[in-house]
């Protein structure tokens, strides 16, 4: 099937606007409520402000879900998982960089209540990673100081802060207790508390490079859904009857189940034994599976569908007691097999230095580490050798350290492992994690020594206890280019402020052009409600300033692309050390990876989808590039099953959005474009095919036939409008292909991807029926400028007076069955200008409606402003188009996710993705060029699944006996010794000469400018002319003037004759004053 033959499902793009606090739903301010004090006795501190700022809502667990601030986490959870969340209170205790990691993302996805517990005082060295704390802050308790900035993360959950001891009775308040920078002590204390309770129990630790991640949610937990993945469907084309009867699935889709799954019939046509019981599934082939003795069903006959019926599991968790002695691992990297049972070990020897020393080893002290393996020889006589004692060396070494990419990777995934506790969604580690990142060490750890990494009162005292007082002043040195200050671009920009990127000498600039949305709220946590309609860019550079005032960041507004590189130039490009993408779309991260290719610079990816994530590393003159490897194309539905065949929900949608651009957004713009342009008709005659008579007739429909004067006419429109759509074409459609029609080799015209419709009736009293009216009846008016009115009772009246027409289907009517007789239907289809001037005749003069000042306007669809209407009536529609064809309808909440195209996503995975993209700059910072020390890594926390591979090395080519890749190019400078500009033949000689390459062909951009086939004459010609001048004459424009070097793409012959493949020409261009 052609391109021209298939509707690509992605909605059309929408473009950012701003929005009132009316389209926000945004209450007027309330009164202030003050938090109450807490000092340990207790007693809990309420959630409230004190900034004077309106309150967006009201405290979680009242069976009610805010869709316009957690709309993209829904499509991850599901709205019971998220009910089951805002009924959990959860405890978090231990406030350094990883608590409040964990913390920020449980807050920003919604749970009833969180406590913040900590004992102990901020220290300066806590700054290192804690982002809600400041230097204003040291000496006071950490519950206390940053219990203000985290209350405003969202103002639906209820925060409490304790500084007392964790008593049995705080305890067993709680649905989920995690735990961090814990002694062992405590976890088994706390533990058997929460065990003993029904309550889940997470130890969560960073020590440096390392993390520990402990789960216990008790005896019999239950996971309600393991994957999150939707459920699984197939259409059935046979099922035969023998002892394990065979299921066979139409062949345009394989089925995708697995040994195991469970599948549930519906619509089986004869073999009615089936239906709606649920069989084990035996996979045979991609498009076969066995369901088991069918040998006493009935024959079966056609249709069907086999749906995956998802499960629950139910796990037993031991205590920590139990579990610490007998430890079950997930492994985060499977290139480190033996690590999980190393640091298990590590652990435990830490736990015991600490409890015999009072204090943790020092950093990159050899006396201490030394000490730390004499007690791992003792406590591990049998697990310690000398082969992996350096392991414990290395442990002792910079466990001390603190450093903020580390917690906010760990962070995230515990926050996920609070939301399964939590939800029973998703499947949890079980019991235990285990993670380093020791590449991001220097190869050369000579420098490393107790002196150089000794705490000095700094910030940056985590971090230097890791890497030491030089790689501090390195990072501070650096040049960073962010581009996106969305949920990634918030999560980096907070990583590399308290890392101190570009804090000392150097800078990072950030770029995005969009403003903030209520639904950015939820996983952007930078942004407050109060930031709603300000640029991102700006407010989140100004927020993690407050975080590091050293920060030299700078915010800007702009689009990457061709139409800023008079911003984004060669100086600008020339004077970074990276460049960190945060985007969220395939163009911009295409067009940025090739900015880096260009410019030689290291390109740091990363995406998120859900609960999955991903992570790339660029490195330079070493790996491929972002654009090496792309993605399979997005699948596409078929035009003719979109008209007249649909089969799934999905198919409905589309056409859904599809009505409403063609109804309320292509044809206004049309007729206002015949209103406004006076070239109208001439371009209208230029088009192609049929267009100029669909256009002037959608002109006419638009201005003469179907325009109201009223809302009473737009009620009209939308009963008659309702008619056509959900009776009269359906009954059209079954006129041409009756029920119980045949093909050509005898089999059921309406079977399998076929499902035959029934027309529907109207009926007032249904409520589906009177949300298209409604809807359908308020957008008309929208379009025309008419007073909306939503009052039921008067449309139901007005309803009662329109006059319905009977249809009677015709005959003659073509309708298309496959893609390719539509396109032969539209191939034939022709227009002639006397029709399309009988068509204006009918159509009153431009000037006659610009004298009645009359306006129409295109609606832009947009998903998240629920009181415009765009979603009602795309749900409306597409759900009665399903009625039409017993298709089972969507909620509200599905169709708005499949319609908008909304992207699922949630605060977890984007921490995750971040803090792993952050580890990779320390990496590129220290000067890594091996690439076996870097890490492109993949997650997907609903499983839990991580996967860590090198990055891929670029391709070689070679021409003669020289070798290039992707990052190699000719540079050519254009002045010649005697000061003037080369001519095309100097440059071809040039490469004649210097390279032994012939060049056949030359062009620059989408501008040829030579080939073998060329006219004689004009070959000549500009062989004699200065190379920026032939660029000029072919591209008919002058070179701007920020542009150093023209990229010359290049097809050359080697001496045999034969093609070569060879890398692209940078054109040093003259001087220009």
């Amino acid at each position: 099937m052609s391109a021209a033959d298939t509707v690509s499902e992605s909605a059309p793009p929408n473009k950012k606007r701003k929005l009132t606090s009316d389209e926000l739903g945004l209450e007027t301010p309330v009164t202030t409520i003050h938090p109450a004090s807490a000092n340990g006795t207790g007693k809990m501190a309420q959630n409230g402000s004190t900034n004077g700022a309106a309150a967006n809502g009201v405290e979680n667990g009242n069976g009610s879900i805010d869709e316009g601030l957690y709309s993209r986490q829904l499509f991850v959870l599901g709205k019971e998982a998220m009910e089951r969340m805002q009924k959990a209170n959860i405890l978090i205790s231990g406030l350094r960089g990883l608590g409040i990691e964990v913390a920020k993302n449980v807050i920003l996805g919604g749970v009833k209540g969180v406590t913040l517990h900590d004992q102990g005082n901020v220290q300066v060295s806590d700054l290192s990673s804690q982002f809600f704390l400041t230097e204003s802050d040291v000496g006071k308790n950490r519950a206390e100081a940053c219990y203000q900035r985290t209350c405003e993360l969202n103002n639906y959950v209820n925060i409490r802060k304790e500084t007392g001891e964790l008593t049995e009775d705080l305890i067993k308040k709680h649905s989920v207790v995690v735990l961090t920078n814990s002694s062992l002590e405590e976890q088994k204390r706390v533990n058997k508390i929460t065990h003993e309770n029904g309550v889940a129990f997470i130890v969560a630790d960073i020590r440096g490079l390392y993390a520990q991640v402990f789960n216990d949610f008790g005896k019999n937990f239950t996971v309600v859904d393991v994957t999150g993945e939707p459920a699984k469907s197939a259409m059935v084309a046979s099922i035969s009857k023998e002892e394990k009867g065979v299921v066979a699935c139409l062949d345009e889709v394989r089925h995708g189940f697995e040994d195991g799954d469970v599948v549930k019939f519906t619509e089986v046509v004869g073999m009615n034994e089936v239906n709606d019981k649920e069989f084990p599934v035996t996979v045979i082939g991609p498009y076969t599976f066995s369901i088991g003795d069918t040998s006493g069903f009935s024959d079966y006959v056609k249709g069907g569908v086999a749906t995956q019926i998802k499960k629950p599991k139910v796990l037993s968790f031991h205590n920590l007691e139990n579990s610490i002695s007998e430890p079950e691992h997930l492994f985060t990297d499977f290139a480190k097999f033996e690590a999980p049972e190393l640091l298990h070990a590590c652990y435990q020897v830490l736990h015991s230095f600490v409890s015999k020393n009072g204090r943790q080893p020092a950093p990159w002290s050899d006396a201490d580490a030394a000490t730390f393996v004499a007690i791992a020889r003792e406590q591990f006589p049998d697990k310690v050798t000398d082969d992996n004692a350096d392991h414990y060396v290395q442990f002792a070494k910079i466990c001390a350290g603190d450093l903020n990419p580390m917690s906010a990777a760990i962070g995230g995934v515990v926050a996920q492992e609070v939301m399964k506790a939590s939800s029973g969604k998703f499947s949890p580690i079980f019991q235990w994690m285990y993670f380093d990142a020791l590449e991001c060490l220097p190869e050369d750890k000579s420098h490393l020594t107790e002196e150089n990494c000794k705490p000095t009162g700094s910030r940056y005292d985590g971090q230097v206890a890791v890497f030491g007082k030089d790689f501090q002043k390195k990072l501070g040195e650096q040049r960073y280019f962010v581009v996106g200050a969305g949920a990634i671009g918030c999560e980096l920009l907070k990583n590399f402020a308290l890392i101190g990127l570009g804090c000392d000498g150097g800078n990072v600039t950030v770029t995005d052009m969009d403003m903030i949305e209520r639904s950015n709220l939820n996983r952007q946590f930078l942004f407050r409600s109060w930031d709603i309609q300000k640029h991102k860019s700006a407010t989140a550079v100004a927020a993690v300033k407050a975080m590091n005032p050293a920060s030299n960041y700078t915010s800007m507004e702009l689009r990457v692309g061709t139409e800023t590189e008079n911003i984004f130039n060669d100086d600008f490009f020339e004077a970074l050390d990276g460049v960190a993408n945060a985007l969220d779309n395939i163009e911009a991260r295409t067009y940025m990876d090739r900015r880096c290719v260009y410019y030689n610079k290291p390109l740091l990816e990363s995406g998120t989808l859900g609960t999955k994530g991903n992570t790339q590393v660029v490195i330079p003159k070493v790996t491929e590039s972002y654009s090496s490897s792309q993605d399979p194309p997005e699948k596409s539905i078929p035009i003719c099953t979109l008209k007249n065949f649909p089969n799934a929900i999905e198919h409905t949608l589309q056409w859904a959005r599809d009505l409403f651009e063609g109804q309320f957004t292509q044809a206004p713009l049309t007729a206002a474009q015949y209103i406004e342009d006076a070239n109208f008709k001439d371009k209208t005659m230029a088009l192609p095919g049929a267009q100029p008579v669909e256009t002037m007739e959608t002109v006419k429909r638009l201005l003469v036939t179907e325009r109201p004067n009223e809302f009473k006419d737009c009620i009209a429109w939308a009963r008659l409008s309702w008619q056509d759509l959900f009776h009269n074409q359906i009954s059209q459609l079954l006129h041409n292909f009756p029920p119980d029609q045949v093909t050509s080799s005898g089999s059921p015209f309406w079977s399998g991807p076929k499902k035959c419709p029934k027309p529907l009736i109207f009926d007032p009293e249904n409520s589906l029926h009177m949300d298209y009216i409604v809807a359908a009846a308020n957008l008309m008016a929208e379009v025309y400028g008419i007073p909306k009115n939503t009052d039921r009772a008067y449309i139901s009246e007005i309803l009662t007076t329109v006059n319905v027409p009977k249809f009677e289907p015709k005959s003659g009517v073509k309708i298309a069955v496959t893609d390719a007789e539509a396109q032969s239907l539209n191939e034939q289809a022709a227009s002639d200008s006397n029709t399309v001037d009988k068509l204006l005749s009918d159509v009153p003069s431009p000037a006659d409606f610009r004298k009645e000042k009359l306006h129409i306007t295109p609606l832009e669809f947009e998903k998240d402003d629920d009181s415009n209407g765009h979603i009602d009536f795309i749900v409306a529609t597409s759900n009665l188009r399903a009625t039409n064809y017993s298709i089972p309808p969507a909620d509200r909440l599905t169709s708005k996710g499949i319609a908008g195209r909304i992207i699922p996503a949630i605060a977890t995975t984007t921490s995750l993705v971040a803090g792993l993209v952050s580890l990779e700059l320390y990496k590129l910072v220290q000067g890594h060029t091996n690439v076996e020390r870097f890490k492109n890594g993949f997650a997907n926390l609903a499983l839990p699944f991580f996967a860590f591979s090198e990055p891929i090395q670029a391709p070689k080519n070679k021409y003669y006996e020289t070798e290039w890749t992707l990052w190699d190019r000719f540079e050519v400078n254009a002045l010649k010794d005697d000061g003037t500009e080369m001519t095309m033949k100097d440059f071809m000689d040039h490469f004649k000469n210097e390279h032994k390459l012939e060049i056949t062909m030359l062009s620059q951009g989408v501008s040829m400018l030579y080939s073998f086939f060329m006219q004689k004459g004009k070959r000549e010609e500009r062989m004699t002319m200065a190379m920026s001048e032939v660029v000029k004459t072919v591209g008919k424009k002058d070179i701007e003037s920020h542009v150093k070097a023209l990229v010359l793409e290049l097809c050359c012959n080697d001496e045999e004759g034969e093609d070569v493949e060879v890398p692209y020409v940078k054109y040093n261009l003259p001087p220009r004053t």
